[in-house]
């Protein structure tokens, strides 16, 4: 009879099954996973069937030299991200809707604006996950620094890609005289350069067809602190536009009340004076969770020390035996394997036991 099996072993096939059911479900997490409080894009959906609603308050303080103008803005920022169909799919919208005071110096005249400043639909796809290769993921037994440890490998990155459209309603002061909709395209990628810290580019090209087209970057660093509850991030947006062009430097905090609740606080500025922008925000992300994990048909599994799964053909004519020892019109119960094919399996089983007792850890 083999030995039992030893501490070692058993953690060893638990920290096996981890990465394998991960690989399997990468899109989805148990605990949420919020784009806030910066304006980049990640490059994994929310998971299918799961509903997250990213909402904030922000203030902005914006002087322009040239023109003399002073400006106090106020407004919220949303987000309404749905996994559709498949893992690798979500449905997101995004909003911004502003309050704006302006005061003209050089005229003594005060002017207001409130209106959509985004006001966006689109679907995000991933075509490309580094971390669905379980080979490639997996741990290193023997040393922590080098599961731990920056490694030229963590660069290859997730990617997806993104289609949608920008609506422009009414009268909108933000964009006069835009169509009512107009194309966006963007690339997204997310490397995850060590366990706690996360690089996620957006490449965008906004409002194509119009006569202001609008080309912008995103470059984001998050990084989980000890107390996981904890993270922080640094973000750097670039946008070229003929309309407005400008080089922004965001950076905040986000802490998780629960596995479905996070709350953040972020600020930010400009570099250019033309105008000059000053920034906070606060804000929170909440996730309605409807999503099923996809159940392993149980022909298709491989019970432990049962040396491989049980052939289908096998089942099926246990099955068949099963009903006729029943009588005409049983219910198709399955009663579970037969006495013959219990003792096939305790037998598999012992070998696997002896040759695992032979594994030196």
């Amino acid at each position: 009879m083999g030995k039992p099996f030893s501490t070692k072993r058993i953690l060893f096939q638990i920290l096996v099954g981890s990465i394998v059911h991960f690989s399997a479900v990468a899109q989805y997490t148990d605990v949420i996973n919020s784009n806030r409080p910066g304006l980049s894009v990640s490059a994994y959906a929310v998971g299918k069937n799961v509903v997250q609603a990213e909402m904030g308050l922000f203030y902005e303080q914006s002087d322009h030299t040239l023109l003399n103008t002073q400006s106090d803005l106020w407004g919220t920022n949303f987000s309404l991200r749905y996994g559709l169909l498949f893992e690798q799919l979500e449905l997101n919208y995004e909003g911004t809707f502003q309050d704006q005071d302006i005061i003209y110096n050089n005229f003594d005249l005060k002017a207001k604006r409130r209106d959509f400043s985004r006001n966006r639909l689109g679907l995000k796809f991933l075509v490309y996950d580094p971390y669905k290769n379980p080979e490639r993921n997996k741990p290193n037994l023997y040393s922590w620094r080098a599961n731990h440890k920056f490694q030229f490998k963590n660069l290859l990155p997730a990617i997806s890609i993104y289609a949608g459209a920008n609506f422009v309603l009414g009268d909108n002061p933000y964009y006069p005289g835009e169509p009512t909709i107009s194309p966006r395209a963007m690339i997204a990628t997310q490397s995850r350069l060590t366990p706690r810290m996360v690089m996620i580019t957006n490449t965008a090209y906004d409002r194509i067809g119009t006569d202001d087209p609008e080309l912008s970057y995103l470059i984001s660093f998050s990084h989980a602190f000890r107390n996981p509850k904890w993270s922080a991030f640094m973000e750097h947006q670039g946008i070229q536009s003929d309309r407005y062009s400008d080089l922004l430097l965001r950076g905040g905090v986000a802490y998780l009340i629960n596995e479905r609740v996070q709350v953040d606080l972020g600020l930010g500025a400009s570099f250019k004076n033309t105008p000059s922008r000053v920034f906070v925000s606060a804000g929170g992300s909440y996730r309605f969770d409807f999503h099923k994990d996809k159940l392993i048909p149980i022909d298709d599994q491989n019970p432990i020390g049962s040396g491989g799964p049980i052939k289908k053909n096998s089942m099926k004519k246990e099955k068949r035996k099963n009903k006729k020892s029943r009588g005409n019109g049983a219910e198709d119960i399955d009663l579970g394997p037969s006495k013959k094919q219990l003792r096939k399996l305790k037998k598999a089983q012992k070998k696997n036991n002896r040759d695992d007792s032979e594994i030196d850890f």
